[in-house]
């Protein structure tokens, strides 16, 4: 499937908003953050000499990365940007998987990154750190809008005008209407396999918590820190119309999207970690899917298209 513009001609005649959330739908999406936040706030004192073993680690690392890749892979360089083509069992795969990350709904998930795309820190973005300014009150406050702020605010991006294809697409309709289910998985996965592999209710209440709640708590931050830091700080190698960023200490807990520069600069490149020593989890899943035939039209970075964007 060819590329999506979130900014054609039909679309600018669409509204950007949908309305706004309803109450209920609000008080979901305060939970979702809110929770996982309590599990991270607590984690180390209850870490503290008990409470934490290696079946525990093991199954955060393993669900950290599985639904992290589901957004990355999935949600983002896939859905919203068409890096690659994905037969039908990888993208309803990735649309699950990264539904279990507790981001939000597939369509919900990519009409929102389209426009942040369509107004990259300009008025329209949901989530520009520079919103309010450049004095150190303004950037605080823009700092902590683009990070977690612009969540808890109401007004619904429009997904007949950012993501149609998706609309039209009856699997991904379905997947994003069972997003609830598929975040009861996310959490109750981890604690049967924590009860079954220990035969306890504790392996299954320490799994629950340290690979349910606090791995989503981790996985929100590290995203949510590619909205906010990788707009604000790091290096500018590429030629890109805002301010995104490289930040290397990210790179590895974000699966090489905090090499963000060379993705606003080239959006639809399946690689964003092009550099020497970039490390890119993402785009080297994307090369494995390549490889057993399951992912086609890969849109891998190439010398030339690198030099034009370069800053000179």
């Amino acid at each position: 499937m060819p590329p999506v513009s979130a900014t054609t001609t039909t679309a600018e005649r669409t509204p950007m908003l949908a309305g706004r959330r309803g109450i209920g739908e609000s008080i979901l999406v305060k939970l979702f953050v809110v929770l996982p936040l309590l599990a991270l706030v607590v984690a180390v004192p209850f870490a503290w000499g008990w409470g934490l073993g290696w079946l525990d680690v093991g199954l955060t690392v393993f669900f950290y990365y599985a639904t992290g890749l589901g957004v990355t892979v999935g949600f983002h360089r896939y859905f919203t940007h068409r890096a690659f083509t994905a037969n039908r069992g990888l993208r309803v795969g990735l649309a699950i998987a990264g539904s279990m990350s507790f981001q939000g709904p597939v369509i919900t998930w990519v009409a929102d990154h389209r426009r942040h795309h369509a107004y990259a820190d300009k008025e329209g973005d949901p989530h520009s750190p520079w919103l309010y300014g450049t004095s150190v009150a303004a950037v605080a406050k823009g700092f902590a809008h683009a990070h977690v702020g612009w969540l808890f605010e109401r007004d619904q991006t429009n997904a007949a005008r950012f993501a149609p294809d998706l609309l039209a697409d009856d699997d991904l309709r379905r997947v994003d209407r069972l997003f609830m289910l598929w975040s009861t998985v996310s959490l109750l996965a981890p604690a049967v396999i924590g009860g079954l592999v220990t035969w306890s209710w504790w392996g299954a209440l320490t799994a629950l918590f340290w690979a349910g709640f606090v791995r989503i708590g981790l996985l929100h931050h590290v995203t949510w820190s590619i909205n906010s830091i990788c707009h604000m700080i790091g290096e500018r190698p590429f030629a890109a119309r805002d301010r995104s960023t490289n930040f290397w200490p990210l790179a590895v807990a974000s699966m090489g999207e905090s090499w963000h520069n060379l993705h606003h600069a080239d959006p639809t490149c399946a690689r964003h970690g092009v550099l020497p020593g970039q490390i890119d989890m993402s785009a080297r899943l994307i090369w494995i899917f390549e490889k057993l035939g399951w992912a086609s039209r890969v849109r891998w970075p190439t010398p030339r298209r690198l030099d034009q964007l370069s800053r000179r």
